[in-house]
């Protein structure tokens, strides 16, 4: 009788990990002023029409389905001379109840950043700091369980990230875009889940420095093709079980799946003339 073969120990795989939505405050802005009439993105093309209404309808079927999910989302009011505003998550960053405005590198958008701070000093937040250097936000800050990751490269000042660790009592790391196409962190790296630190992110936007980081920070990362980048299928939002990202990013469907998460495609069409998409849409209220 021949030896039995010794018994093959199963390593656990990320598509058996139970995972599991908590709710969640957004902010978001109506974009019933939405425009392209200038470009500081390679994605904005002021001779591409914007179809206001459809833009609208389309912000609105993002924001009712944060709230059929059960999360609650908080609305600031659109200005008609910011044409931007509905790109919410790049007006502060919120991390533990404290805020961390924004400061815009375009003059196009500088005025957004006195909106958001009125709407959080209105609404009961009492640690608003305002910053010293460029940054935008959720644009380029992204909060894991116990990193903020920080993109540089385009648009926030490096000296932006020593700012956010003060704010933030959290360790930040810089990471260098190079690519004009994910000018924020948020179009090329999404968060999955913030308490196990799962992310997915797009390796050719960044430097090889970075990469190399990525790769010793988060080794078993989803990684994003080159087509599901191009449609913006990073710049998503995870509540840790739903990932609400661009339909048009369909490679990253099945291999969220597989993880255990529920992907929930959404038409923003209309936004991403705008260079945005989900993430870009909704700023993150994370509470003390």
């Amino acid at each position: 009788m021949g030896s039995k073969a010794p018994a093959v120990r199963e390593e656990p795989s990320l598509h058996r990990v139970a995972r599991r939505a908590t709710p969640r405050r957004y902010l978001m802005c109506p974009p019933a002023h939405f425009k392209v009439t200038y470009s500081i993105n390679p994605w904005m093309d002021p001779a591409k029409p914007v179809d206001v209404p459809l833009a609208v309808a389309q912000w609105e079927e993002l924001r009712d389905r944060y709230r059929s999910l059960g999360h609650t989302v908080e609305e600031l009011r659109p200005h008609p001379d910011l044409p931007d505003m509905v790109y919410a998550a790049n007006g502060a960053t919120v991390v533990d109840g404290r805020v961390l405005g924004a400061s815009f590198v375009h003059p196009e958008r500088k005025p957004e950043a006195a909106a958001h701070l009125e709407w959080f000093r209105a609404n009961g937040f009492t640690e608003v700091h305002e910053p010293t250097h460029i940054n935008e936000g959720e644009g380029d800050f992204a909060v894991t369980s116990g990193y903020v990751l920080a993109g540089r490269g385009f648009r926030a000042s490096p000296l932006s990230h020593g700012e956010a660790q003060e704010v933030f009592g959290r360790p930040v790391i810089g990471l260098d875009l190079v690519d004009p196409r994910y000018y924020h962190l948020d179009t090329a790296l999404a968060v999955l889940d913030d308490t196990t630190d799962d992310v997915m992110y797009y390796p050719a936007a960044f430097s090889p420095g970075s990469q190399a980081v990525l790769r010793r920070l988060f080794p078993d990362a989803l990684i994003a093709e080159e087509p599901d980048a191009v449609a913006l299928g990073l710049n998503a939002v995870s509540d840790g079980l739903h990932v609400l990202l661009p339909q048009e990013a369909v490679g990253l469907f099945a291999p969220l799946r597989e993880r255990g998460y529920e992907p929930i495609g959404m038409d923003l069409g209309e936004l991403l003339k705008g260079g945005g998409s989900v993430k870009c849409c909704t700023q993150e209220l994370r509470p003390a």
